[in-house]
């Protein structure tokens, strides 16, 4: 899932509004959301877990490695906004992108392109307020990932993340090689993270013939096997393990997770979810 030759760009470099935060700020939001936390992890799990969380699922590109048409990332797309759905997530409150949404006339996915999730994800965090649900697959570069026609700075991600979702409570999951370099960029108290690869490694299966990428399929397979995000993590690391054993794949791609301290005790007490 490697697409190294298109430029990294930022998408709002020319927009009016300044994206840049003092760094105070940060620091007491920070603060207020680690109570919060506190807080939050002492309420028993409930049903509605997610009815107000954003959710926001892209499929970043329509092509295999070799430049083929493949339905490899949407597949995932669309059957991860079902789960969703299951979950418990409101259907109007999950946004999802597509670099083909043509293909895909029953699900009704929205084009992908950088600035239009920008500021759809923006506007949807206005009203579904309570937590935030990112995923996006596509192709990775060691400083970006595909979408669209553009090679979007991995900084840029955290924008979409930190102008919309702030403090809340964040699980973000990108499918990419190289997407272990997202961490360093999105960590944050409040905010659970899980990649598909170490910073320095590919991650395996976007060729035409494959329905889901190795890890996109450890994601959708393990979820009714758990019953928070932080076992699902765990799960889908020993699926893609196993997996890229038993197909001699090399090096392993070595999925990578980070939860903050925030969010942690609330990830297996409060967002915790069952699916049949």
């Amino acid at each position: 899932m490697d697409e190294p030759h298109l430029p990294i760009v930022r998408f709002w470099d020319n927009m009016a509004s300044p994206l840049e935060k003092p760094i105070a700020p940060m620091i007491a939001r920070a603060v207020l959301a680690a109570l919060a936390f506190i807080i939050l992890g002492s309420v028993p799990a409930s049903a509605g877990a997610f009815d107000n969380w954003a959710a926001l699922v892209v499929a970043g590109d329509s092509r295999a490695h070799d430049g083929a048409q493949s339905a490899v990332f949407d597949n995932a797309r669309r059957d991860l906004v079902k789960t969703l759905k299951q979950m418990g997530f409101a259907e109007g409150n999950i946004q999802h992108y597509s670099a083909r949404p043509d293909l895909d006339p029953e699900t009704k996915p929205l084009r992908a392109d950088g600035a239009a999730i920008y500021k759809g994800f923006l506007k949807l965090t206005e009203t579904a307020s309570a937590g935030c649900f990112v995923y996006i697959t596509s192709h990775g570069a060691p400083l970006g990932i595909m979408i669209g026609d553009s090679n979007v700075a991995i900084r840029s991600i955290g924008d979409i993340i930190d102008n919309s979702c702030h403090d809340r409570p964040t699980v973000a999951i990108i499918s990419a090689c190289y997407s272990g370099m997202f961490i360093p960029v999105l960590r944050a108290p409040n905010r659970m993270i899980l990649t598909a690869a170490r910073p320095d490694r590919t991650s395996f299966g976007c060729s035409e013939d494959l329905k889901y990428t190795f890890f996109d399929q450890c994601v959708l397979e393990s979820l009714p096997m758990v019953q928070n995000f932080v076992a699902l993590a765990d799960k889908a690391k020993e699926c893609v393990a196993a997996r890229e054993k038993a197909e001699n794949t090399t090096p392993p791609s070595e999925p990578q997770v980070y939860v903050g301290t925030a969010i942690a005790p609330a990830l297996q007490l409060t967002y915790s979810f069952m699916l049949n």
